[in-house]
C-alpha cells in the first residue's frame, strides 16, 4: 500500500508509504490523500490532521519523476499538476489544524505539501528545499503561493524559492518555515506540539481556521494557486526541463 491512514484519539495521520522511492508522490498517493480529506469533512471526530512519511530518511521527495516523466506537453503536465493542486487546496482549507510531520528530507513537491499545512514540525537532521528550479520548473502544486502566505518574511520566503537549495532544521526554524524541531519518536513530537490545542473546544478552533479561510477567499487564493500551476505547466514543456529530468533519472538508475 502506497499510503497508510490511521485515526487515534482525534488525530488522523496520513503516512506516505513509499520508502523505496523516498516517499515520492504518485497517482495512488494523490487519491489516498484526497480520500483522507473527504473522510475528515464527513467525520467530526477528527480534530487534527497529520501528514508524514514512512521511515526516518524522507518525508516526501516530491512528485515521482519515474512515473511522471512521460508527461511532455503543457496540457499533459497541467492535468497532473492541477489534480494535486486541487487536493492541496482542499488540505489548506480544512477546518481543523493540519500538521506536516517532517521526519526526513522534504524536497520539491514535498515542501509544497508541507507549505499547504498550517504547521511544520521538522526532525533534527532533516533538510527541506524547494528545489524545483534545478529542474527548470517552478512550484507546480501551489507551494510557492502557500509559502508566501505562511508568515515568513517575504524576502526570506522568496529567497527560499529562488535559491532552490536545501536548508537544515535550525535554518528552517529561524526563518519561520518550521514551528518546532524534534528529536526521537515523531508521535511524541505531535503529542507535545498539540497538547495545549487539545484543551480547546474543536468549535473554537474551527472558528479561528474559518477566519483564515475567509481571508484567503477574499484574496482569491485558489485563483492564484491555479495561475502558479499554469506557469509550471508551461515550463514543464520546455527543453530545459526535459533535459534536467533526463539527467536526474540517469543518476538514479
Amino acid at each position: 500500500m502506497d499510503f497508510i491512514n490511521t485515526e487515534q484519539e482525534g488525530i488522523m495521520t496520513f503516512t506516505i508509504n513509499r520508502p523505496e522511492r523516498r516517499n515520492a508522490i504518485n497517482y495512488a498517493v494523490m487519491e489516498g490523500l484526497k480520500e483522507a480529506i473527504e473522510y475528515i469533512h464527513n467525520h467530526e471526530t477528527v480534530r487534527a490532521f497529520v501528514i508524514t512519511g514512512t521511515g526516518d530518511q524522507a518525508f516526501c521527495s516530491g512528485g515521482d519523476l519515474a512515473e511522471f516523466h512521460h508527461l511532455i506537453t503543457e496540457e499533459e503536465a497541467y492535468s497532473m499538476l492541477s489534480k494535486m493542486a486541487e487536493i492541496l487546496y482542499d488540505l489548506a482549507t480544512l477546518p481543523i489544524p493540519t500538521i506536516a510531520l517532517i521526519n526526513g528530507v522534504a524536497v520539491g513537491g514535498g515542501c509544497e505539501i508541507a507549505a499547504a499545512c498550517d504547521f511544520r514540525l521538522v526532525k533534527k537532521g532533516a533538510r527541506c528545499g524547494f528545489i524545483q528550479g534545478t529542474l527548470g520548473i517552478t512550484t507546480g502544486w501551489g507551494g510557492g503561493t502557500y509559502l508566501l502566505e505562511r508568515g515568513l518574511q517575504q524576502e526570506k520566503a522568496l529567497k527560499m524559492l529562488l535559491e532552490a537549495r536545501l536548508y537544515n532544521a535550525e535554518q528552517l526554524f529561524a526563518m519561520g518555515f518550521a514551528q518546532y524541531i524534534f528529536e526521537g519518536e515523531k508521535n511524541e513530537a505531535i503529542k507535545a506540539f498539540i497538547a495545549d490545542m487539545e484543551k480547546i473546544q474543536p468549535s473554537v478552533q474551527k472558528a479561528y481556521k474559518e477566519i483564515l479561510i475567509r481571508k484567503w477567499n477574499s484574496q482569491h487564493l485558489k485563483e492564484r494557486v491555479m495561475e502558479e500551476v499554469r506557469t509550471c505547466a508551461k515550463l514543464w514543456e520546455s527543453e530545459a526541463h526535459h533535459q534536467a529530468v533526463k539527467q536526474f533519472l540517469s543518476k538514479t538508475k
